[in-house]
Protein backbone atom coordinates (compact mmCIF):
# COMPACT_ATOMS: atom_id res chain seq x y z
CA UNK A 1 0.00 0.00 0.00
CA UNK A 2 2.92 1.95 0.97
CA UNK A 3 4.63 1.86 -2.36
CA UNK A 4 1.42 2.28 -4.00
CA UNK A 5 1.08 5.54 -2.56
CA UNK A 6 4.62 6.50 -3.53
CA UNK A 7 3.99 6.09 -7.24
CA UNK A 8 0.92 8.10 -7.00
CA UNK A 9 2.83 11.14 -5.66
CA UNK A 10 5.53 10.66 -8.14
CA UNK A 11 3.00 10.47 -11.05
CA UNK A 12 1.02 13.75 -9.66
CA UNK A 13 4.40 15.36 -9.17
CA UNK A 14 5.58 14.72 -12.83
CA UNK A 15 1.87 15.88 -13.57
CA UNK A 16 1.25 19.04 -12.17
CA UNK A 17 4.77 20.81 -13.04
CA UNK A 18 8.44 19.62 -12.98
CA UNK A 19 8.49 20.47 -16.37
CA UNK A 20 11.11 23.33 -15.80
CA UNK A 21 10.80 26.91 -17.37
CA UNK A 22 13.13 28.01 -19.87
CA UNK A 23 14.23 31.61 -19.80
CA UNK A 24 13.14 34.12 -21.24
CA UNK A 25 15.61 35.56 -24.42
CA UNK A 26 16.27 38.38 -26.20
CA UNK A 27 15.59 36.77 -29.52
CA UNK A 28 11.97 35.71 -28.04
CA UNK A 29 11.04 39.40 -27.35
CA UNK A 30 12.20 40.20 -30.76
CA UNK A 31 10.13 37.63 -32.81
CA UNK A 32 6.88 38.24 -30.46
CA UNK A 33 7.31 42.11 -31.46
CA UNK A 34 7.64 40.96 -34.57
CA UNK A 35 4.61 38.91 -35.19
CA UNK A 36 2.63 41.20 -33.18
CA UNK A 37 3.68 44.20 -35.70
CA UNK A 38 3.24 41.64 -38.72
CA UNK A 39 -0.09 40.83 -37.70
CA UNK A 40 -1.07 44.63 -37.39
CA UNK A 41 0.50 45.25 -41.16
CA UNK A 42 -0.97 42.07 -42.93
CA UNK A 43 -4.99 42.74 -40.88
CA UNK A 44 -4.31 39.37 -39.60
CA UNK A 45 -6.29 39.59 -36.09
CA UNK A 46 -5.94 36.00 -35.32
CA UNK A 47 -1.81 36.28 -35.43
CA UNK A 48 -2.21 39.51 -33.18
CA UNK A 49 -4.50 37.81 -30.69
CA UNK A 50 -2.00 34.71 -30.86
CA UNK A 51 0.69 37.18 -28.81
CA UNK A 52 -1.35 39.03 -26.39
CA UNK A 53 -1.58 38.14 -23.02
CA UNK A 54 -5.51 37.32 -21.84
CA UNK A 55 -4.72 40.37 -19.23
CA UNK A 56 -3.00 42.44 -22.14
CA UNK A 57 -4.01 45.99 -21.76
CA UNK A 58 -2.64 48.87 -23.86
CA UNK A 59 -2.27 52.79 -22.55
CA UNK A 60 -3.61 55.18 -24.90
CA UNK A 61 -1.70 59.04 -25.53
CA UNK A 62 -4.49 60.38 -24.17
CA UNK A 63 -4.10 58.81 -20.71
CA UNK A 64 -7.10 55.90 -21.23
CA UNK A 65 -6.74 51.98 -21.44
CA UNK A 66 -7.45 50.27 -24.66
CA UNK A 67 -8.57 46.38 -24.01
CA UNK A 68 -7.51 43.59 -25.96
CA UNK A 69 -10.60 43.16 -27.67
CA UNK A 70 -10.60 46.23 -28.42
CA UNK A 71 -7.17 45.89 -29.48
CA UNK A 72 -7.68 42.89 -31.70
CA UNK A 73 -10.94 43.94 -33.56
CA UNK A 74 -9.02 47.20 -34.20
CA UNK A 75 -6.11 45.12 -36.30
CA UNK A 76 -8.55 43.36 -38.05
CA UNK A 77 -10.92 46.29 -38.83
CA UNK A 78 -11.41 48.18 -42.09
CA UNK A 79 -11.75 51.44 -39.95
CA UNK A 80 -7.99 51.48 -39.67
CA UNK A 81 -5.88 51.36 -42.00
CA UNK A 82 -2.11 51.31 -42.15
CA UNK A 83 -0.24 52.99 -45.72
CA UNK A 84 3.56 52.12 -43.88
CA UNK A 85 4.94 51.17 -40.73
CA UNK A 86 8.52 50.33 -39.14
CA UNK A 87 9.35 49.57 -35.71
CA UNK A 88 13.23 50.46 -34.85
CA UNK A 89 15.49 51.48 -32.24
CA UNK A 90 14.73 48.26 -30.21
CA UNK A 91 16.44 47.74 -26.97
CA UNK A 92 15.45 44.87 -24.48
CA UNK A 93 15.82 44.85 -20.56
CA UNK A 94 15.46 41.30 -19.91
CA UNK A 95 14.17 39.76 -15.81
CA UNK A 96 13.98 36.66 -15.44
CA UNK A 97 10.93 35.77 -17.10
CA UNK A 98 9.73 39.12 -18.59
CA UNK A 99 11.25 42.15 -20.92
CA UNK A 100 10.52 45.46 -20.57
CA UNK A 101 10.87 46.84 -24.39
CA UNK A 102 11.68 50.34 -25.55
CA UNK A 103 10.71 50.61 -29.44
CA UNK A 104 10.41 53.66 -31.55
CA UNK A 105 7.31 53.00 -34.26
CA UNK A 106 6.62 55.19 -37.19
CA UNK A 107 3.36 54.87 -39.18
CA UNK A 108 1.18 56.54 -41.64
CA UNK A 109 -2.47 55.69 -41.98
CA UNK A 110 -5.98 56.33 -41.50
CA UNK A 111 -8.30 55.63 -38.14
CA UNK A 112 -11.87 55.98 -38.55
CA UNK A 113 -11.74 58.15 -41.49
CA UNK A 114 -8.51 60.44 -39.57
CA UNK A 115 -5.45 60.45 -41.13
CA UNK A 116 -2.25 60.25 -38.67
CA UNK A 117 1.40 60.07 -39.13
CA UNK A 118 3.08 58.90 -35.84
CA UNK A 119 6.37 58.60 -34.40
CA UNK A 120 6.34 57.38 -31.23
CA UNK A 121 8.42 55.82 -28.47
CA UNK A 122 6.65 52.44 -27.07
CA UNK A 123 7.18 50.93 -24.05
CA UNK A 124 6.03 46.59 -24.60
CA UNK A 125 5.90 44.60 -21.09
CA UNK A 126 6.36 40.61 -22.74
CA UNK A 127 6.02 37.47 -20.69
CA UNK A 128 7.01 34.00 -20.93
CA UNK A 129 4.83 31.89 -19.23
CA UNK A 130 4.71 27.84 -19.84
CA UNK A 131 7.31 28.75 -22.35
CA UNK A 132 4.59 30.86 -24.29
CA UNK A 133 6.15 34.47 -24.77
CA UNK A 134 3.35 37.13 -24.76
CA UNK A 135 2.68 40.95 -24.55
CA UNK A 136 1.13 41.98 -21.37
CA UNK A 137 1.19 45.98 -21.42
CA UNK A 138 1.78 48.89 -24.09
CA UNK A 139 2.16 52.34 -24.04
CA UNK A 140 2.93 54.63 -26.66
CA UNK A 141 3.90 58.45 -26.64
CA UNK A 142 4.59 60.27 -29.27
CA UNK A 143 7.62 62.03 -29.40
CA UNK A 144 8.18 65.38 -29.37
CA UNK A 145 11.24 67.26 -30.62
CA UNK A 146 10.65 70.59 -27.88
CA UNK A 147 11.40 68.43 -24.62
CA UNK A 148 9.94 70.24 -21.36
CA UNK A 149 12.37 67.64 -18.93
CA UNK A 150 14.34 65.24 -20.53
Amino acid sequence: MKNFIGIILLLMAGITGCKKQTKLTEQEVVNVIKQFDDGWRNKDLKKVDSVLSPVYIYFTQSGGRFSRDSLVQTAGSNTYLLQSMDRCEIVVALYENTAVVSTRWLGKGIYRGIPFDEDQRCSVTLIKKDDKVQILSEHCTPIRFNQVFH
